[in-house]
């Protein structure tokens, strides 16, 4: 198939991350411990919540929502990550490279949203206790984490039909490690003026709204945690926004850098570091910083760990 004098491209070649060939075990063995430690610390994060019922509240019934996004996040990039850091075969089909798109945008707006609604649950906790349970209701939970998944699919849809329209000619190299947005628009030979426009628009409305809702709850929340008159009493109302808070600090900046500059302004060492802080860094962190953070999550598994003792004593 043809396009004028170029020769449409079927398949893209992922180089991966730009090192000495001495070094790539090295950062293999680092990247796939990192995203092991991830696997397990979502994984366990998941199962606590599920088995103990004292962690059946809205918090974290979101945290455990978060920990499926981070599991399913890291996963759509990772391993194909792995394999071009050893591998010859660095070659990615169309379609391939497109699913992996449409997978790593959603699930990145998903995070981002329920980062907002979580936000929004300590906010409420906080500034509005009488009514919690109330306004945080099983059925509003599940609204607002439908939601989060719903929005993020369709936006992430519209922009996965855009980029499989768009004419990709020779070279079919993307000196990146997956398939994203960015490094596919610098690599297209389409005028995508236009569509970076709309992208920069699109994540001003989109991507600032769960940021300014974040933002909006925790002004809020600091306020009504400096009119707490004991010390104690601020320190305890703090702290159980302070995970979330660091999390949220560990993502969002990240992200918002990563997408609010043209693809002409595309720089792969800039980039390999930001991305794999959003990709394993930050969805590894997250259940430490909620487990290691969080007296009942401890709790938690220690009782477990109690109940599996005595089960093998009988």
């Amino acid at each position: 198939m043809e396009m004028g004098n170029h020769t449409t491209v079927m398949d893209f070649i992922l180089l991966g991350i730009s090192v000495h060939s001495e070094d790539q075990p090295f950062i293999f063995m680092l990247i796939l411990t990192m995203y092991l430690v991830c696997l397990m610390g979502n994984s366990l994060m998941i199962a606590l919540i599920f088995i103990d019922h004292h962690l059946h509240t809205p918090m974290y019934f979101f945290i455990s929502n978060l920990s499926v996004v981070d599991l399913s996040y890291t996963s759509v990039t990772v391993p194909k990550m792995l394999t071009i850091l050893l591998s010859e075969k660095k070659i990615i089909s169309f379609s391939e490279c497109v699913t992996q798109l449409y997978f790593f945008d959603a699930l990145g707006l998903t995070e981002m949203f329920l980062l907002a609604v979580m936000a929004y649950d300590r906010y409420v906790a906080i500034c509005n206790p009488m009514h919690y349970t109330l306004v945080m209701s099983k059925r509003v939970c599940s609204c607002l984490v439908a939601a989060s998944w719903s929005i993020a699919s369709l936006n992430s849809i519209c922009h996965t039909i855009f980029i499989s329209r768009l004419s990709f000619c020779d070279p079919n190299t993307i000196h990146y490690f997956f398939c994203d947005i960015p490094p596919l628009l610098k690599l297209s030979c389409s005028d995508v003026s236009t569509y970076e426009l709309v992208l920069f628009i699109e994540a001003s409305v989109i991507g600032l709204g769960p940021f300014l809702c974040i933002l909006i709850s925790y002004v809020r929340i600091i306020g009504t945690i400096l009119k707490v008159r004991s010390a104690e009493g601020r320190h305890k109302a703090f702290s159980t926004c302070s995970s979330h808070l660091t999390v949220v600090s560990l993502f969002c900046v990240t992200v918002l850098f990563n997408y609010f500059y043209p693809s002409s302004a595309y720089s792969l060492e800039k980039d390999v570091v930001i991305t794999i802080m959003c990709t394993v860094v930050t969805p590894m962190l997250n259940p430490l910083i909620y487990s290691l953070r969080n007296k009942e999550v401890i709790g938690a598994l220690r009782r477990i760990i109690a109940r599996r003792k005595c089960f093998q004593n009988i």
